[in-house]
């Protein structure tokens, strides 16, 4: 059975946006449906509060509760006409007692008041189940002369809030559909220039890209700075020998030719190990003692090999190594950079490298780390893509990459290799 093909770039993108945008309108619709039933709820608390409050003071209700026959008479009807013009679904006017003088349904007229009477004269609101069902509910005395003469009880039902929330729902629904719209075309045109970007490539291959780009540019600034070094050397030889001091000349080669075999002694003595791995050292010393750094390599015989291809591996260690020679180079003397490779007691690959700079600050120590920041300034040649490509790197094959607390600024690495 052939391999899975797996998902592009631009369709990574397109997708992580869809559902980034269908949560974002859940959430927003969600909150939006909250606030709706809490703001429904609170509105139909304050009219039933000023209705209640507003019948309470009202002189023809007074009468009624203080024996005047012609008000009580009418006390039914103008319950009716308020209910209609406040929209209330109920108007319970009752006595002292409790005893109903009014009611949605003339028939519960005399009954006792089904809910709480406060037992002294203070407005209440409450939600309570009544004749008419659950209901949220305002009750108010009516005073004469400072003597509580009645209550009246006003109340819309919870069905009647809940179909007031119906507007609100339906804006609710409208947004989140506009955000997931929105979301969509914002995932097409990111889809777009991706794929112009990447065309078809999974995001895997895309990194892989990454990796042989910036291992070939740091491989390759080695390389020119060795060259640019011994060619310096050979010139000051030939130089020594057209003026006959040929002494002079073959000190100076051999001194030249015994730092260099003393790390290439150092690299070739590991009983495993990439040769990009040990060419690049090389080169980064003469790039390091260009900036008049030195760069100490101590890399332990027994050191494993990772199961980082050598273009990553190149990646990793150029990455980390450029950075500490910009880091010693903004730093005072003695400026020096070390690296440092050896088996873990886990038969892992433990890398460090550290250097003489400054250090880094406590709230830069994380978003280093991330991808498109970057603390140097960016030259015409670019940056590269540095600690977040490193990271990715190692953390593929589920090892770790860290910045050691204290000083020096040390960065530690450590690799699973084939017999970890």
């Amino acid at each position: 059975m052939g391999r899975a093909r797996r998902r592009s770039a631009a369709s990574l993108v397109f997708v992580t946006l869809v559902v980034t945008m269908a949560v974002v309108a859940l959430l927003t619709s969600g909150l939006l449906l909250l606030e709706g039933q809490r703001a429904g709820r609170a509105e139909a608390e304050r009219v039933t509060q000023a209705v209640a409050q507003t019948l309470a003071h009202a002189p023809d209700v007074r009468a009624a509760l203080t024996g005047d026959g012609a008000a009580a008479a009418r006390l039914q009807e103008r319950a009716e006409e308020v209910m209609t013009q406040a929209r209330v679904d109920f108007v319970t006017v009752m006595d002292a007692e409790g005893i109903r003088l009014t009611h949605r349904n003339p028939e519960e007229i005399g009954r006792l008041y089904i809910g709480t009477i406060p037992d002294r004269p203070t407005v209440l609101t409450e939600q309570f189940t009544g004749t008419l069902g659950p209901s949220l509910r305002t009750i108010v005395p009516v005073l004469s002369d400072g003597t509580v003469v009645g209550w009246v009880s006003v109340g819309v039902t919870v069905d009647t809030v809940a179909a007031a929330l119906l507007p609100r729902l339906l804006a609710a629904v409208g947004i989140g559909a506009a955000l997931v719209g929105a979301g969509v075309v914002g995932a097409l045109l990111a889809r777009r220039l991706t794929r112009r970007v990447a065309g078809d490539l999974p995001a895997g291959a895309i990194r892989d890209t990454l990796a042989s780009a910036e291992s070939m540019r740091t491989l390759g600034e080695a390389l020119r700075a060795q060259t640019h070094e011994h060619g310096n050397r050979l010139h000051t030889a030939v130089a020594l020998l057209e003026l006959g001091r040929t002494d002079e000349a073959i000190e100076m080669l051999s001194t030249s030719a015994r730092q260099s075999q003393s790390l290439v002694d150092r690299v070739a003595a590991r009983s495993e190990g990439d040769a990009t791995v040990g060419a690049l050292l090389l080169g980064k010393t003469s790039q390091a003692a260009e900036r008049g750094i030195e760069l100490i390599v101590d890399v332990a015989a027994d050191a494993p090999r990772s199961l980082l291809s050598p273009i990553d591996q190149v990646a990793l260690v150029g990455n980390l190594l450029d950075n500490a020679v910009d880091a010693a180079a903004a730093g005072a003397e003695p400026r020096w950079v070390r690296v440092r490779l050896e088996r873990t007691s886990g038969d892992e690959l433990l890398i460090e490298v550290a250097d003489s700079g400054r250090g880094i600050a406590d709230d830069l120590r994380e978003r280093i780390f991330q991808r498109g920041f970057s603390t140097k300034p960016t030259g015409a040649e670019g940056r590269g893509v540095g600690l977040a490509l490193a990271r990715s790197v190692v953390e593929e094959l589920r090892g770790s990459l860290v910045l050691l607390d204290g000083t020096p600024t040390t960065f530690r690495v450590v690799l699973p290799t084939e017999a970890s």
